[in-house]
């Protein structure tokens, strides 16, 4: 039985399955409706929706990122931060950032572009989250999916998600019932689903290793321009103590030696406040992208799972 698309007056449409004696089972001689918004915001087009494709660049798999175009904007921010930081007047966070060392440049630029990465996997995963929010099967009734059916719940997705497999909820869901066929037991699709969640929670650690990196690299940062402030400040000390004895002479000559140790603490506190404040972003962005791979578990067994009857074909 062919799928007849209904598109009324109201902008709804639904993927219909007609028959004398309807019921809520899916598949020949049933119905289902399957009704949401048809407007653009509604339907998930990841190729429109995903903020990389939108630059017009391969977006990565996801809420992967791609490292390029996160460099790309990442040097921008913090060409245009230091840029504002010479416009404007004299101040500590100027002072901060540009007086302190070298040291304090990478030191900003790691932690802009972590920040920009960790953006863009919240936009990825708000995208991604969306595909939680619709069902494929009807809401009510004693839903059935078999052998028989499963290319009904397939135009579904199709039809919701144009590319079912840029969406993970999707991809699982499509790759798992287009071998519904080849298996046996309803404990088979249940295992094919707990593969496939597994590699999405290898996939979420490989996800961060930039992050983690640089996450490491910063404070390493600060503890370079801790070691060269200390040796600007011991060998200046060093260099008053050779040169004069006059007491006036050595007080003025000791202001090089707090300048050495001004920037040796500076230095460490900015890495210090800025992988602080990173690491807890990153850490309540991985909670986050775990309770959606556990939502998405969750909605394959009750949406998919329980809704099985898989049956032995008659010759």
């Amino acid at each position: 039985m062919r799928p007849v698309t209904v598109r009324p007056a109201s902008k709804q449409f639904g993927v219909v399955y007609r028959n004398s004696t309807p019921s809520t089972t899916i598949g020949k001689c049933s119905i289902l409706w399957v009704k949401f918004s048809a407007s653009a915001e509604r339907l998930l087009y990841w190729h429109k929706n995903d903020i990389e494709q939108k630059f017009g660049l391969r977006g990565a798999k996801y809420t992967n990122v791609n490292a390029k175009f996160s460099f790309v904007i990442a040097l921008v921010l913090t060409s245009c931060f230091f840029v504002a930081l010479f416009l404007l007047p004299d101040s500590s966070l100027r002072d901060l950032c540009t007086r302190r060392g070298v040291t304090t440049y990478p030191t900003v630029f790691f932690g802009v572009w972590t920040l920009v990465i960790l953006g863009i996997k919240r936009l990825k995963l708000r995208e991604q989250k969306k595909a939680l929010r619709i069902s494929v099967l009807p809401q009510t009734g004693d839903v059935i999916i078999s052998r028989n059916t499963v290319d009904s719940i397939l135009a579904v997705i199709y039809s919701i998600a144009p590319d079912p497999h840029a969406y993970l909820l999707y991809h699982r869901i499509v790759a798992t019932l287009s071998n519904l066929k080849n298996l046996g037991r309803v404990s088979d699709v249940d295992e094919m689903f707990r593969s496939h969640a597994e590699r999405d929670d290898s996939s979420l650690e490989t996800s961060y290793t930039l992050v983690n990196g640089f996450l490491w690299a910063i404070p390493v940062f600060g503890f370079v321009g801790t070691v060269l402030g200390l040796s600007h400040a011991i060998g200046s000390f060093g260099s008053v103590l050779t040169s004069t004895s006059e007491m006036d002479e050595i007080a003025d000559s000791l202001r090089h030696v707090t300048a050495g140790l001004v920037t040796a603490f500076d230095t460490t506190l900015l890495a210090l406040v800025i992988a602080l404040f990173l690491s807890l972003t990153a850490t309540a962005l991985r909670k986050a992208e775990e309770e959606f791979l556990d939502a998405c578990s969750e909605y394959c067994n009750s949406n998919i799972v329980q809704h099985l009857r898989i049956e032995e074909e008659k010759e």
